[in-house]
Formats: structure tokens, sequence, C-alpha cells
């Protein structure tokens, strides 16, 4: 097998499976883990992966993203513990954004249940999971449904949250670099992430740490737009500081 033919074996095994072991591939392409790590490096050169001690995860662009069903098996002990932090910081904030995706989707079924709170969502999932809590109000964007994050985009949408100012908005993203700020591979994806944030008097970063240090195809807001920055503990605690460097909080769960 010719060198592009096996990075392109690696990169689609990666993506298949969410991540890629340098002595497994190896096994199976026949041939030295030292061929592989080297074709990590220069896929990781590309943008197209990020390496980790033993192996790589794909890196999602405007044309590989990964979808709900896997994002909901994927980390789910830290992202629970994220969850968590981040809904400790919803303070006396009475309408609440919470972003599509699994994290975000997480952090509302943490917000407390006993007191009025109006939670605005573009999340299929989201929505249906609050709807039968007696004190919160969930607003549903209306728009195009994703189905591959079940969540609503377009200008339904984004003329939706141009019409509120909301307390408290919790954003997902599937990068986020000190370079490149926050990032998603659709663009009506960020329009609707831009708005959310420009209609929001607070902003809250919430994502693992395999989501920092890359960067996606559509950038929608920048590092020091954010009042917090919510991960798990295996971001390093260097890493965590140099981003709080650019303005917010860093809180390692």
């Amino acid at each position: 097998m010719r060198a592009e033919e096996r990075k392109r074996h690696i990169l689609a095994r990666a993506r298949a499976d969410g991540r890629v072991d340098v002595a497994e591939i190896a096994v199976e392409l026949r041939v030295a883990q030292e061929t592989v790590r080297r074709d990590l490096r220069v896929l990781d050169e590309h943008g197209l992966v990020r390496r980790t001690h033993g192996g790589a995860f794909p890196v999602e662009s405007a044309g590989y993203e990964t979808g709900l069903k896997f994002r909901s098996h994927s980390m789910v002990p830290e992202k629970r513990r994220i969850a968590r932090a981040a809904a400790e910081r919803l303070g006396d904030a009475e309408t609440v954004f919470i972003d599509e995706g699994y994290t975000p989707q997480l952090v509302a079924e943490n917000l407390p249940t006993g007191r009025p709170l109006t939670v605005i969502t573009a999340s299929l999932p989201t929505a249906a999971a609050l709807s039968e809590a007696p004190a919160t109000t969930v607003l549903l964007l209306g728009g195009r449904v994703r189905g591959r994050t079940l969540a609503t985009v377009d200008h339904w949408a984004t003329r939706m949250l141009a019409e509120m100012v909301i307390d408290l908005a919790y954003i997902g993203a599937n990068g986020i670099s000190r370079e490149h700020g926050l990032t998603t591979p659709d663009p009506a994806v960020g329009a609707v992430k831009a708005q959310a944030l420009a209609s929001a008097r607070r902003r809250v970063f919430v994502g693992v740490h395999t989501k920092f240090g890359v960067s996606s195809f559509h950038r929608f807001a920048g590092v020091a737009d954010l009042e917090a920055v919510i991960t798990d503990s295996v971001l390093p605690a260097g890493e965590a500081h140099r981003y709080s460097l650019l303005g917010p909080k860093v809180v390692r769960a």
C-alpha cells in the first residue's frame, strides 16, 4: 500500500471509529508502528487528526462531523462532570440559551427545576428533556432540522434569537483554539451560535479536552468573548492557564 493510500485508510478508520490506535493499525496494515506514527504526524500537520498518546482522533471539518449518536457515547463521564460544573454557574439567570450537542444537553438536564426558568434552544432532544419540568418554559427555535445533531438552523432560528435578550448562553463548539477561537464545520450552525452569543449577557463554553487546540471550518466567536470555559481535568493546567490569559475563567471539572 502506497503512503497516500495508507494515510487515507488511517484517516477513514479514525473517522469511522472515533480514534485510531497506532499498534492496532500497524498490525492491520502490516507496517511498522513508526510508519503509522509518521503518517499520523502528516495528518496532524494538515489538521485532519489530533495525535494523542498511542494514537490519534479525527478533527471535525467541513467534510467530516460526528453525529449526536456518537457524541452521546464518547467520554460521557467527563461530559457529565462538565455539565454539573457548568450548571453551577447559572447564578440568578432567568433566561438561558442551551446550544445543540450532547454536552449542552447534559447541562440543561442539570439545571434546577424548582425555580422559574426560560430555556431557549435549537436542540430537539434538549427541548424534549426539559418539557416536563413544571417550572421551566421551553422555547424551541424554528428552522431546518439537521439530522446529524437534531437541531434547527437557518434564518428562522437566527431571527428569533436576534429579538431576544438572554441572561446566559451555554455554548459548544467542534473546536476551540487560542489562535482561531470557537469553530464549527457548518456555517449555518455557526450563525445560530454567533447570534446566541450576541444576544446573551453572559457566555459559557462547555466542551471536553479533545476540542482544545482544534480548528474547524467556520469561526463564530473568540475565546475573549467568554465569561468561562468549562472542560475536564485532562486538559493540562498550563494550557488552561494560557486560555485564561485571554479573559475567561477556566474550570477543569
